[in-house]
């Protein structure tokens, strides 16, 4: 058995991608397609040396040879991730992009793109371990037209994904894809150091290329930096997956806390109602005893029948007045309740003061480790003043 790097880690898979013939390999057997030429584009790293986050990312230039011969230039996106991610942040990295410049062809068409997405982890509940999810270009009943394409005008709006989820990798090799990707199959991990896998070399010593793949995963198993820079990444994804997880139960309990302070906001606006409704209800009282009384001023001969009204009247107007304290009394218990759910809230917001500190450390962590503000910022999915405002505390 032979012992290789991990390519699942974004260290050994730099290493891994920087050969070029090892790049032809791996995206000729994604594509299905001969890639004879594949050049990495310029300061595309998302991820190097000792600034590892969520999503690493590689943009290859490659030229293809179709089935008739012919040839041309693509832009393939490829971006890896070993723990679970948020689809924005795929989405973010695609809309560079589709935004850049240096994507524009002389005659002012973008380059066709793919993109293509080895996962750590999976997707819903598809079962298949690659899934191909090309474009189709349909009439409004459906059909598939073919007559002028492709055209480069809808190249440069859509694209073709391919989705590699890594973990439905089980070692069954029935095609060329299969073969290339047995390397990253986790459950083929040293018991003892997740950062290596065991490959039996016999099973590939009559194919030179995946030959050369092994040797190149074995030269970076003993690679000093290469090892030091799997740890690393061991390490801040261990703080960034505590902080995440902090951070996402404080804004749980804090919407808890959001949500009684509103239940309890709607109990007191139903007793508002309710005391707006025996107010009226003693205003239509005062009404008719003020009716009463213009009625005794006009009879003075009933007077006595109209003044057992009148007590009447006020026995009735008291025992309101008894309701309307026992619902003031409500309404101040409903108001020391909301006092109290305020202080909890307060309390909330101090402990995501706190996480904010906690943020501002891991901000600093990676600073040390040399990431400038915006590669923080794009892997923290947050805007690059508000890293620098945090950093500058």
């Amino acid at each position: 058995m032979m012992t290789i790097a991990n390519p699942i880690y974004d260290t050994v898979f730099k290493y891994l991608m920087e050969d070029t013939r090892i790049a032809r390999t791996i995206l000729s057997a994604l594509l299905k397609k001969d890639v004879i030429d594949v050049k990495i584009r310029p300061h595309e790293y998302s991820n190097t040396e000792n600034a590892t986050l969520s999503v690493f990312r590689i943009d290859f230039g490659a030229t293809i040879r179709d089935n008739e011969g012919n040839e041309k230039l693509i832009l393939i996106e490829l971006q890896k991730t070993w723990i679970e991610t948020e689809a924005l942040r795929f989405r973010q990295y695609l809309g560079v992009q589709y935004s850049s410049r240096n994507n524009i062809t002389e005659e002012g068409f973008a380059l066709p793109m793919v993109a293509v997405y080895l996962l750590g982890h999976c997707v819903g509940d598809i079962k298949e371990p690659v899934l191909y999810v090309n474009r189709q270009a349909c009439n409004y009943d459906g059909q598939i037209v073919t007559q002028g394409l492709p055209d480069p005008f809808v190249d440069s709006l859509t694209h073709d994904s391919i989705i590699v989820q890594i973990p439905l990798l089980h070692g069954q090799i029935n095609n060329r894809l299969d073969k290339v990707l047995s390397v990253f199959d986790q459950s083929r991990r040293d018991n003892n150091d997740a950062h290596m896998l065991k490959i039996d070399a016999d099973a590939y010593a009559d194919d030179a290329e995946m030959d050369h793949i092994l040797h190149r995963l074995s030269a970076a198993a003993g690679d000093a930096q290469v090892r030091r820079n799997m740890n690393i990444e061991d390490e801040i994804f261990s703080v960034l997956k505590k902080k995440e997880s902090q951070l996402m139960q404080a804004l749980h309990d804090l919407a808890i806390q959001q949500e009684q302070l509103d239940q309890k906001q709607e109990q007191i606006g139903q007793q508002e109602a309710k005391l707006n409704q025996q107010q009226e209800q003693i205003g239509q009282q005062e009404a008719k005893l003020s009716q009463q009384q213009q009625q005794i001023g006009q009879q003075e001969a009933k007077l006595s029948q109209q003044q057992e009204q009148i007590g009447q009247q006020e026995a009735k107007l008291s025992q309101q007045q008894e309701q309307i304290g026992q619902q003031e009394a409500k309404l101040s218990q409903q108001q020391e309740q909301i006092g109290q759910q305020e202080a909890k809230l307060s309390q909330q917001q101090e402990q995501i003061g706190q996480q904010q500190e906690q943020l501002r450390a891991s901000i600093k962590l990676f600073l040390d480790l040399g990431m400038s503000i915006d590669e923080i910022a794009t892997r923290l999915g947050m805007d690059a003043e508000t890293v620098r405002q945090l950093s500058a505390f």
